[in-house]
């Protein structure tokens, strides 16, 4: 008997190990996929949105052009009079108006249906784009995207208190991830002769691909919500129980668990507890917020200007460089969980903030030596923002109470969209200040 029980023990076990590592990879690709679309899209759309007004033959269109030129070359920092934070707004004011007002209606949806709809209007996104014959289908195309970013990204978060906390580690890398793999396959499929409208039809894999890792990779737990919506008293309850049979492997956890679910009351949240939910999130919506504020403002309102002359690199490449190490750190820093957790988030942001003046002087001033020091300080950038966004979300759900978690999470991936929403605001009047130089 003792025998019999020490291997359904170890079956259990391995059971566990490989649903753990299974929820750890869906996570990370749902993070990869979600993100994907939105890394690809910025590119492609201002490649084809070029491709459009350059086939435009009329007089006024080349006459714009020429200005452009001419406003280009004129000015010392050889910078685009209009800044990147016009693309960068219209493709972030949907996410942030999805952001702002789902939380407060979004459980009404099963997860499975958010899931496909995130998949379709990804999909979508990308042939409007693709098969854009006009500007505006193409800024349709960029909205698209956007509402599947948007309403992935509260949902994926949300889901994560389903599962072990250490999902969020998968998640956290496999955003980071989107960010480099996306450039640089986008990139290479035209280097290698692809025009951007087939590259972007390529691209459709990545909507199957988190239809795939929803669906079939993950292993949620027995009473998962996943096409109908449980009465909320006994989904809360239900739902504490099954993820503590998934916390096999740490007693801490499953201690934390326990309390928080022997401590809360059941039942849906009123609007008065989400408004006090939403109070006590401001200690981590603030600072994450301010990271992302001061880290867009460096990076749509004075990468470009960052400019050095007369070296190895042209100001493309340089530009290049800059994107592909932030991404980089960000990929490192949002990879991090698993080796180190930081609670004092307001540290972060102050030194983004610091990072933001800084470079705010060099650009005015123009007193760094060399492109070495710009190359250290923008991987240092993506570091504190990849860091601020992880840790972020696994202070929320280690501090709020099981009943609150999933509204919590949901609510608080408000706080980067709105940081990055104003800084492109700012970098508006910034950016073109300095072009007219």
């Amino acid at each position: 008997m003792e025998q019999r029980g020490s291997i359904n023990s170890d079956l259990h076990t391995d059971n566990g190990q490989c649903a753990r590592r299974r929820n750890w990879a869906g996570f990370w690709l749902l993070g990869l996929c979600n993100n994907f679309a939105y890394v690809v899209m910025l590119s492609a759309a201002h490649d084809i949105l070029k491709q459009q007004e350059s086939g435009n033959a009329t007089v006024p269109a080349t006459a714009a052009v020429s200005a452009h030129l001419q406003a280009k070359n004129s000015s010392i920092y050889d910078c685009n009079p209009v800044t990147t934070g016009a693309v960068l707004l219209a493709d972030i004011l949907p996410t942030l108006v999805i952001k702002m007002f789902a939380p407060f209606v979004i459980h009404k949806v099963p997860y499975g249906a958010r899931v496909l709809f995130c998949a379709i209007t990804a999909a979508a996104s990308l042939l409007l784009v693709s098969f854009s014959s006009a500007v505006w289908m193409s800024i349709l195309g960029v909205v698209f995207t956007s509402i599947s970013a948007g309403l992935g990204e509260l949902s994926f978060l949300s889901l994560t208190v389903f599962f072990r906390r250490d999902v969020l580690g998968g998640w956290g890398s496999g955003t980071g991830g989107a960010g480099l793999a996306g450039a640089i396959l986008y990139s290479g499929l035209v280097q290698v002769g692809l025009s951007p409208q087939i590259a972007l039809r390529i691209m459709l894999v990545i909507p199957v691909l988190m239809l795939v890792s929803y669906f079939i990779l993950l292993v949620p737990p027995p009473s998962f919500p996943q096409w109908s919506r449980s009465s909320d008293r006994d989904y809360v309850a239900v739902r504490s129980e099954d993820r503590r049979r998934l916390l096999d492997g740490s007693e801490e956890e499953q201690e934390q668990e326990r309390s928080a679910f022997e401590d809360g009351t059941t039942g849906p949240l009123s609007l008065k507890e989400k408004c006090q939910i939403i109070k006590s999130l401001l200690k981590f919506v603030i600072p994450l917020g301010l990271v992302y504020f001061a880290e867009y403002f460096i990076n749509q309102g004075l990468m470009e200007l960052l400019f050095f002359h007369n070296i190895f690199l042209s100001h493309a490449a340089q530009y290049r460089w800059y994107q592909t190490l932030y991404q980089a750190g960000v990929l490192i820093s949002r990879s991090s969980l698993c080796c180190f957790k930081i609670r004092r988030l307001w540290v972060l942001s102050l030194l983004q903030v610091l990072n933001a003046v800084f470079l705010l002087f060099s650009v005015g001033y123009r007193f760094l030596p060399n492109v070495w020091i710009v190359f250290a300080i923008i991987l240092f950038e993506g570091l504190l923002g990849g860091a601020a966004y992880v840790n972020t979300f696994y202070f929320i759900s280690e501090e709020m109470k099981e009943r609150d978690r999933e509204f919590a999470m949901a609510a608080a991936s408000v706080g980067d969209s709105l940081g990055i929403a104003v800084a492109g605001f700012v970098s508006f009047p910034v950016h073109n200040h300095f072009c007219s130089l």
